[in-house]
């Protein structure tokens, strides 16, 4: 018999996983490194008990394999990194972040994972609104992280928030990142959403949410969001359409995205001027091609394996001391997931990556568009909630473009959960059930 019978702790707990790694930023702020560790040891301990405690039942032949071989690639980098110790640093967090993960994928049910994530960004979300009004009406003036002492002049990316709420914004919130901020604002979106069309929350109270997150999504202006949700936007309208077609009648749909996906890379390539000034960037991409360059000659020294896996960058460390400085600022991340897996893992550890989300993509979107089988005859009706783990890894990918952040914290934890939770036999079942209780 399992030590933990009731479902509430376990729900309790996967509330606290959520907040933790979508606001991070904010126990490094309030409490400082330190306390954040301790956040970080109490979530890894209890994502172990859960695991061991509640026996998830999992198969090696339905888990993904590829996730397996990006792990042990970036385990395995330890031994040719330009920089072990930081290596094994970098290795150990992202071990961290994986049981953390697994925990999620393994412990909770589809309507499970729904409804504690929802909870989460539902207190980030109304925490952020209430700090940025604290600050704008209260404080009057912009706020720097605990814990912290900074001389000379102070770049506008390291404070909390700068109080620009009752200015229409942006806005940082408690995550003190405006496009942090509207990246969780676009989950919740998908999320109060798919909650509201599947009738798991009154229709008052989930209009609500949908609107906070619109109204957080316009307060934050992040260009990179904005993009991420014209993908999911396109995504939805693409899944809704193979939903009125039978498998082998989706051959226009097929060649109608990929003529979509041509036109796009053609109009970037010739307007992309135009459209960055609508988007309210600079013609670099608010110095992202000036980062992207250094990263890729960087990654043109070691392309085959890389120079070693170490997640977020050390700046005290050749190659990153210095690596990406803009505005007085050092960036730790190369502004694109993929640019960052070839400078650290190589060509080796792009096609794993990629394998990892092409293979997680594959899957969502045939778990998104096809009924279940759940007899010989295909009779159930489709969910709503079926097109939840398509929504949030479309967004994740395409914010991916721009961030590195699917490598790290809630980025990874969304990726592994949606890597090992669509390819379980019971996903289908598990996503139909998610209704009205």
């Amino acid at each position: 018999m399992p030590v933990v019978q009731s479902r509430l702790p376990v729900r309790l707990f996967a509330t606290l996983v959520f907040f933790s790694v979508l606001a991070g930023q904010f126990w490094r702020n309030l409490l400082g490194w330190w306390g954040f560790g301790g956040i970080a040891l109490i979530v890894l301990a209890g994502s172990i008990w859960f695991l061991v405690s509640t026996k998830p039942e999992w198969s090696w032949r339905t888990f993904p394999k590829s996730l397996v071989a990006f792990m042990a690639l970036a385990t395995l980098s330890i031994a040719w990194s330009a920089y072990p110790g930081v290596s094994a640093l970098g290795v150990a967090l992202q071990w961290i972040t994986t049981i953390t993960a697994l925990f999620v994928a393994l412990c909770l049910t589809w309507p499970e994972f729904l409804r504690t994530l929802a909870v989460a960004l539902r207190f980030i979300l109304a925490l952020s609104l209430l700090f940025e009004a604290f600050v704008a009406v209260v404080i009057g003036h912009a706020v720097l992280p605990f814990w912290v002492e900074y001389t000379g002049k102070i770049p506008a990316a390291f404070y909390w928030s700068r109080g620009l709420l009752l200015e229409g914004g942006p806005i940082e919130g408690i995550v003190a990142s405006r496009n942090l901020l509207g990246f969780i604002a676009l989950i919740a979106l998908i999320v109060f959403a798919v909650q509201l069309a599947a009738g798991t929350v009154a229709r008052g109270r989930g209009i609500f949410w949908v609107a906070l997150a619109l109204v957080m999504l316009w307060l934050t202006r992040s260009a990179t969001v904005t993009v991420a949700l014209l993908a999911v936007a396109v995504a939805l309208l693409f899944a809704l359409w193979a939903r009125r077609l039978p498998p082998l009648g989706r051959r226009g749909l097929y060649l109608t995205a990929a003529a979509g996906v041509a036109a796009v890379l053609v109009g970037v390539a010739v307007f992309s001027s135009t459209l960055l000034g609508l988007l309210g960037k600079s013609d670099d991409l608010t110095g992202r091609f000036d980062i992207w360059g250094r990263v890729i000659d960087l990654a043109g020294q070691r392309t085959v394996a890389g120079w070693g896996w170490v997640s977020y960058w050390a700046p005290w460390v050749e190659p990153f001391d210095g690596l990406a400085v803009r505005k007085g600022v050092q960036y730790l991340q190369a502004h694109n997931a993929w640019l960052d897996v070839w400078l650290q893992l190589g060509i080796l550890g792009l096609i794993v990556f990629g394998a990892l989300a092409v293979s997680t993509l594959w899957r969502s979107w045939f778990l998104a568009v096809d009924r279940p089988r759940l007899g010989i005859i295909d009779t159930a009706p489709f969910s709503v909630a079926a097109l939840l783990p398509l929504l949030l890894l479309v967004a994740l990918l395409a914010q991916s473009l721009a961030e590195s952040r699917i490598l790290v914290e809630s980025g990874w934890v969304f990726l592994i959960v949606l890597a090992v939770k669509t390819k379980r036999p019971s996903a289908a079942e598990e996503l139909l059930g998610v209704g009205r209780r």
